[in-house]
């Protein structure tokens, strides 16, 4: 089949990688001009990096990215560790794939690198989708430019504000979550002895959190706070706001995350928002993947990952259908697991953002004890995510 994916970011790219691994003619629409990335890092969990090993790009994302020491929770506002739990070969070995931090840009351009080597025409940039055609047969897409695109199959991987979920099922408006994300890259030599350790690790606090870890190759130490607030900035992935801003959020909050945002060049900031699960991920023959069918919180790190687990579903089960139809196994298969990390992304905000000291007694004190007591509790709760085989999901291709 020919199939068109409006979208050429994190989803868009993997899904075109996996539709070509399944024996698929491939267009990716990415309306920006250039791809290119605000300075932000991401975590590939085990659960995705399995679909890039399958790709055969895993080793060239290790060659760019960071293994973290442990997975850790600390309170933001002395530093005093609730847990760590070490993550080495054992755990490798458990999960079946590494855990990784990599920078968004070094992920794009392995990802474009490699399309362009199996296909250089496949990614088409500055082309704005703006209009969609399925009255006939297959699907007929129109360009900002005039250009029209034939295909059997469109997906959008356009993500939160899809122009083709918009298609599907008629506008609306994502809801402001009442948190506010800041985000920043900063060199770790700047920080000496204030960077943040070399580990996934959680600053948990009343109202707000901070998530630091490392990246190229551990040169890099990324940050991201979140804040609950009532004032929602404007509506930009590339906004900045002000060095003053961040420090006031994040004033009780121990010297390393403060350090942070002292020597940060740029702090992006953003109102966090999601939507409701929808009632149907496809139509015919257009279907969503990644951020347009489910968005999801940043409180699990599992937004990237649930898009790269999509792309590869969603190429065995064309390949299995040989038509449009595998569009509807593709939505049974992803989205009650979509539909689950969704939902506990959004749960991960309250356990994050104990206010009272009564109920940060509550929820970090057992913690603390299975920490050191019981880690494999710890590490258990976390196996529905990490030990899940996508490849699995579908008959191998």
């Amino acid at each position: 089949m020919k199939i068109i994916i409006a979208g050429g970011g994190i989803g868009g790219l993997t899904a075109a990688l996996c539709l070509i691994r399944a024996g698929h003619t491939v267009i990716v629409l990415e309306q920006a001009e250039e791809l290119r990335e605000v300075g932000a890092g991401l975590q590939i969990s085990p659960n995705s990096a399995r679909v890039f090993a399958a790709l055969g790009i895993l080793k060239d994302l290790q060659a760019v990215a960071f293994k973290p020491q442990a997975l850790e929770m600390r309170l933001g506002q002395t530093g005093r560790t609730i847990f760590s739990l070490p993550i080495g070969p054992r755990q490798e070995a458990r999960w079946c794939a590494p855990y990784l931090h990599i920078h968004r840009a070094h992920l794009l351009g392995v990802l474009a690198a490699r399309l362009m080597l199996l296909d250089p025409d496949a990614l088409k940039v500055a082309a704005r989708v703006t209009a969609i055609d399925t009255s006939g047969q297959g699907v007929k897409v129109t360009l900002g430019s005039g250009a029209v695109h034939e295909g059997d199959v469109l997906i959008g991987a356009d993500g939160i504000h899809s122009v083709v979920r918009t298609h599907m099922l008629g506008p609306d408006r994502a809801r402001f979550t009442g948190n506010v994300a800041w985000r920043a890259v900063v060199p770790v030599d700047r920080l000496g002895r204030h960077a943040p350790p070399p580990t996934a690790c959680v600053w948990v606090g009343p109202g707000r959190h901070a998530v630091t870890y490392r990246l190229d190759g551990g040169r890099l130490a990324n940050f991201v706070g979140v804040v609950e607030t009532d004032v929602e900035p404007d509506e930009s992935w590339r906004a900045r706001g002000t060095r003053a801003q961040a420090l006031t959020h994040f004033a009780c909050f121990a010297v390393p995350v403060r350090s942070l945002i002292e020597q940060a060049d740029d702090l992006f900031l953003w109102a966090l928002r999601d939507r409701a699960p929808l009632a149907c991920w496809h139509d015919g023959p257009v279907a969503l993947l990644g951020d347009a069918a489910h968005p999801m919180l940043p409180f699990l790190a599992q937004g990237a990952s649930m898009a790269i687990e999509d792309a590869w579903v969603l190429a065995g089960c064309l390949k299995q259908a040989s038509d449009a139809s595998g569009l509807a196994r593709y939505e049974a298969i992803r989205k009650p697991r979509a539909t689950r990390v969704q939902a506990a992304s959004a749960d991960n905000m309250a356990v994050f953002h104990r206010r009272s000291r009564l109920a940060q007694i509550a929820t970090y004190g057992p913690a603390w004890v299975a920490g050191r007591i019981a880690p494999g509790v710890l590490r258990g709760m976390q196996d529905w995510i990490y030990t899940h085989d996508v490849l699995a999901d579908v008959a191998p291709y």
